[in-house]
């Protein structure tokens, strides 16, 4: 089961997240970054079915550095704005402080995320040394395709996903023609969430069977 943790960047800022460890020594490890509604739930059952596969994971709470332990409801779209707390420099003091974490028990390490979580992996694959990239429905990659992530990255879509309309999703597809794509027929956004209303089981099993065999390819 995975348990909320406090970890500490090296600015100082100490933070809560989502950790689950695996049984045994772990395939590698995977930091999962919130979409909108900050560290809900769902990140922990996130993390608990990546150890489950051999991957010690880690969600980070990064909206703590505004307000701690800040969640809103999915019918709430305050985290629109909420967001835009978010700065660049210290969201990837996050992530780096979740990955020395779990650099003490694996080699390698991915970075994922899902809306605009998936953007700030992204983003965070261009800036920071990474093994591998998971995005579910990033929301904002086409707006940072001058972006070169240094690591292969496999993404997610749906074609029925009403925040990034398919035409911009194939945008980004051809725009990274080297990057592992894969669009699902009939799921829309958060597809991938059994928490939320578009949760589409198909797509989203399929999703995950898909990074697991991405990454076991990438750190075989």
């Amino acid at each position: 089961m995975a348990n909320r943790i406090d970890i500490t960047a090296t600015d100082g800022h100490t933070f809560t997240a989502w950790h689950a460890a695996t049984d045994g020594a772990p395939i590698g490890g995977i930091i999962f970054l919130q979409a909108i509604y900050g560290l809900t739930d769902h990140l922990g059952d996130v993390c608990d079915w990546f150890a489950r596969d051999g991957y010690s994971a880690i969600a980070p709470a990064t909206y703590d550095r505004t307000e701690r332990n800040k969640v809103f409801a999915y019918d709430d779209q305050g985290g629109m704005t909420f967001r835009e707390n978010l700065e660049e420099e210290t969201v990837l003091l996050d992530i780096e402080a979740c990955a020395a974490l779990l650099r003490e028990t694996a080699d390698r390490i991915a970075i994922s995320g899902f809306c605009t979580g998936g953007t700030w992996a992204w983003i965070a694959a261009d800036r920071l040394d990474m093994d591998a990239l998971v995005v579910f429905y990033g929301s904002d990659i086409h707006d940072n395709l001058d972006r070169r992530p240094k690591c292969p990255g496999i993404l997610h879509y749906g074609d029925a996903d009403h925040v990034v309309p398919l035409k911009t999703v194939h945008k980004i597809r051809d725009t990274y023609p080297d990057t592992e794509f894969h669009i699902y027929p009939g799921a829309g956004h958060a597809f991938y969430n059994p928490e939320q209303a578009n949760h589409d089981v198909d797509a989203a099993s399929l999703a995950h069977q898909r990074s697991i065999e991405f990454l076991n390819q990438q750190f075989a």
